[in-house]
C-alpha cells in the first residue's frame, strides 16, 4: 500500500469519526448535508411547502430540503412522496442528547439516483403473514425503500384469491403450506397501506410458467385456448384489486407453446389500464411492446427504450452474510452511477425454493434487513466502484478508501440495527476491522483429508507480526495475504461471474486462513462458523454426522480442534420441501471456544474437491467465523 492511499484511509476514517461525531446515523446518507454542530429541542414547529423546484435537485419528483434553525423545521419538496421522505429523514435527525429529544442545525438538500429502490417476496412458495410484510413496508420505507414486489403465484401455490375460481386456492391444489393465501379485501389494504408510505406495490402473476398450482387446478395450462380465457377472468379479478401501476407478468424460464400467449396478455393486462412488467430473459420484446423489464441472472439485458431494474446478481437467496453484502454495497446499479429513462433501479429478490417453515429464520438466514438497508444506501445515493466485479466484492488491505466507505456505512447500519430494527431478525457483525491472513492454495489431488504445512503451526507464537507467511510444499512456495471481513470467498458460489480472493480457483486444492484474537483475560468466546452457506434455493444435503461439510474443512482454536455441531437434518436425498435447520450458522447456537489471556490464533482448513457435487449443487468455496467475547 503506497504512502498517499495509506494516508487518505487515515484522513478519511478521522473526517468519518468527526462527521459522526456532528450528523445522527442517516440511513440513507443524503446527497447534500452540513451541520452547524448545534442542538436545537426537537418540539420546533414544522412548516412544509410544496414548491415548483428543489434547488441543486438532479431528480426532483422525491426530491427535498430540509432546513433546521433555531426556530423551525422547514420542509420543501415539489411532491407529497419528497415530503414523506423529508420526514423519515427528520426522524432520524432526532436524538437523544441529556435526556431530551433534539435536533441538529443542518441545511439538507436530497434526492435519490433510482426511482425504484425495491424488495421482492416470493411468497408463492413460502407464506409470509400479511402483518409481516406490513411491519417491513413500514420500517423499510423508514430508509426511503420505495418498491414492494410481490410475487404471488408459483408451482407451489396461487396465494391471491380467486372468487371466480376459488378452487385455484383450495388445499389440495397446494403443495406447500396448503391453504394459506391473501383474500383480496387483504390485497386492497395492503395497496392503500403502502400508498400511505409512499412505496408502489407491484403484484406479480406469473405467467405461463411457474403456473404447476394452476395445472393442477384446471388440468390444463396457461397457454390452450381455455387456460387463457381463465387467465383473462383472473386478470380483471386481480386488476379491480390492485388499484396500482403494473401488474407483473413473469414470462421466465419457460417453454411458449402458444406464440401469441405473451402479446396477447399484455394487450390485455393494457385494457384493463396497467403497465406491464416482465423478465428478462423470458419473452422478447421491442421497445413499446413492453412497458418495463426486470432483469435476472447475468443474461439478462437492458434494451434502450424499455425501462429497466436491475435484479441480475441481486438474489439473495443465494448469498451468504457477509462477503455478498461488500459486493452489493460496492457495486453500482446496471453499472450506472445514477438512473435514467432506461435504467429504472433496483429490486433485491428472495427467492424461497427450498422450504422454510417459519417465517423469522427464512429473514435471518436471508440477511434480509443487512441486504435492504445496503440497498437502501446505494439506490437512493447512486455511485458505487464496481458491478460485482475487479476487487470490489471484497474488502481487500490495498483498497483503502473503499475500506473506510464500507466502515462508515457499516457503522450506520448497525447503530440501526441496534436501535430502529433492535426487534427484527439482524443476523450480521462488525467486519470492517477483522483481518486474515490466506495462503495460496496446495493442491490436494483430490484427497480432501491431506495435511499441508500451516497445519503444523496452530498454537499462537509471538505474535500477529511473527507469525509465519510463506511455506514450502514439495519444492515449491506458498505465500499468503491478508483481507478484512467475517465471510470471504475463494471462489463464489457463481465461479468466475463474481470474483472472489483467488483470481484462478482450481478445484482440489486447500487454503488455510487464520485469524489472530486478542483477549483481555482467559474467557469462554463464542464463534459462528459455517463452511457452505446453504442456498435457500438448493435441495442440497445436510453434513454427515461428525463434519462440517463435504469437502473436509476444520477449525482449531489455539491447536484445539472446534468440533462441528449436531446436525438436525440427516436426509440422504436431496428434498426441497424438507426444511432447512441449522445447516446455516445463523440459525444454530454459537459453539463454544476457550481464549487464553492476550494474543489466540484461530486457523481454518478449507479443502475443496470438484465445484459441483452430488451432494451440494454449487460447492461455495468460502467460510464465515465471527466471534463473540
Amino acid at each position: 500500500m503506497n504512502v498517499k492511499r495509506l494516508l487518505f484511509y487515515f484522513v478519511f476514517l478521522l473526517n468519518c469519526f468527526l462527521l459522526n461525531a456532528q450528523i445522527p446515523h442517516l440511513l440513507p446518507m443524503p446527497q447534500k448535508s452540513s451541520f452547524s454542530g448545534k442542538y436545537v429541542k426537537a418540539n420546533l414547529p414544522v412548516r412544509e411547502v410544496l414548491v415548483k423546484q428543489v434547488p441543486e435537485a438532479q431528480f426532483q419528483d422525491e426530491a427535498y430540503h430540509l432546513s433546521v434553525t433555531p426556530k423551525e423545521v422547514i420542509i420543501e419538496a415539489v411532491t407529497e412522496k419528497g415530503l414523506f421522505w423529508a420526514r423519515q429523514t427528520m426522524a432520524q435527525l432526532t436524538v437523544d442528547r441529556h435526556g431530551k429529544k433534539c435536533l441538529p442545525l443542518c441545511e439538507i438538500t436530497d434526492w435519490p439516483a433510482f426511482r425504484i429502490r425495491g424488495f421482492m417476496h416470493d411468497v408463492g412458495r413460502s407464506f409470509i403473514p400479511i402483518d409481516e410484510l406490513k411491519k417491513e413496508i413500514a420500517l423499510l420505507s423508514s430508509f426511503k425503500i420505495n418498491t414492494f414486489h410481490w410475487h404471488l403465484t408459483e408451482n407451489q401455490a396461487w396465494r391471491l384469491e380467486s372468487r371466480l375460481y376459488p378452487q385455484l386456492n383450495a388445499a389440495q391444489n397446494m403443495q406447500r403450506e396448503k391453504g394459506k393465501f391473501y383474500t383480496l379485501d387483504e390485497a386492497r389494504d395492503l395497496v392503500e397501506f403502502c400508498r400511505k408510505h409512499h412505496v408502489l406495490l407491484i403484484p406479480e402473476i406469473d405467467m405461463p410458467g411457474h403456473s404447476a398450482a394452476f395445472e393442477r387446478t384446471f388440468g390444463f395450462g396457461m397457454q390452450t385456448a381455455e387456460g387463457k380465457r381463465i387467465m383473462k377472468d383472473i386478470i380483471t379479478e386481480a386488476c379491480t384489486a390492485f388499484d396500482v401501476p403494473y401488474l407483473h407478468i413473469g414470462t421466465d424460464e419457460v417453454a411458449f407453446t402458444d406464440p401469441q400467449f405473451v402479446p396477447e396478455m399484455v394487450a390485455f393486462v393494457r385494457s384493463k389500464g396497467k403497465k406491464v412488467i416482465s423478465w428478462n430473459p423470458g419473452w422478447q420484446y421491442k421497445p413499446g411492446e413492453i412497458d418495463m423489464t426486470q432483469l435476472w441472472s447475468y443474461r439478462g439485458t437492458a434494451q434502450p427504450g424499455i425501462p429497466a431494474i436491475d435484479c441480475r446478481f441481486h438474489y439473495a437467496n443465494h448469498f451468504d452474510n457477509y462477503a455478498d453484502l461488500v459486493a452489493l454495497f460496492n457495486s453500482r446499479i446496471y453499472n450506472q452511477p445514477v438512473g435514467s429513462e432506461d435504467l429504472a433501479g433496483c429490486i433485491v429478490a428472495f427467492w424461497n425454493d427450498r422450504y422454510i417453515d417459519n417465517t423469522y429464520q427464512l429473514l435471518n438466514e436471508n440477511n434480509f434487513y443487512p441486504y435492504m438497508l445496503t440497498l437502501a444506501e446505494r439506490a437512493w445515493r447512486g455511485g458505487g466502484r464496481g458491478y460485482f466485479n475487479g476487487k470490489t466484492t471484497l474488502l481487500w488491505d490495498d483498497e483503502p478508501e473503499q475500506k473506510a466507505e464500507f466502515a462508515e456505512f457499516e457503522n450506520r447500519m448497525l447503530w440501526h440495527a441496534k436501535n430502529t430494527l433492535k426487534d427484527e431478525p439482524f443476523a450480521y457483525q462488525r467486519q470492517a476491522d477483522v483481518e486474515w491472513r490466506i495462503t495460496d492454495a496446495f493442491p490436494n489431488d483430490g484427497d480432501l483429508q491431506r495435511s499441508f504445512p500451516p497445519e503444523e503451526h496452530l498454537m499462537p507464537v509471538g505474535t500477529p507480526d511473527s507469525d509465519i507467511t510463506s511455506y514450502t510444499y514439495n519444492g515449491s512456495s506458498y505465500d499468503s495475504r491478508t483481507i478484512t471481513g467475517n465471510g470471504i470467498y475463494l471462489r463464489h458460489v457463481w465461479g468466475t461471474l463474481v470474483p472472489g480472493f483467488y483470481e484462478n480457483p482450481k478445484e482440489n486444492h486447500t487454503a488455510y486462513a487464520t485469524r489472530w484474537i486478542y483477549s483481555k483475560k482467559a474467557c469462554t468466546a463464542h464463534i459462528y462458523l459455517e463452511f457452505q452457506n446453504y442456498s435457500r434455493s438448493e435441495s442440497d444435503l445436510p453434513p454427515l454426522p461428525g463434519t462440517w461439510d463435504y469437502k473436509g474443512s476444520k477449525a482449531w482454536m489455539n491447536g484445539e480442534e472446534i468440533m462441528p455441531p449436531v446436525w438436525q437434518n440427516t436426509n440422504k436425498e436431496r428434498k426441497l420441501e424438507l426444511p432447512l435447520r441449522n445447516e446455516n450458522c445463523v440459525s444454530r447456537p454459537a459453539v463454544d471456544i476457550s481464549l487464553r489471556k492476550g494474543w489466540n490464533k484461530l486457523v481454518l482448513k478449507l479443502p475443496v474437491g470438484r465445484f459441483s457435487a452430488s451432494e451440494i449443487r454449487l460447492v461455495k468455496w468460502m467460510f464465515s467465523a465471527t466471534v463473540e467475547q
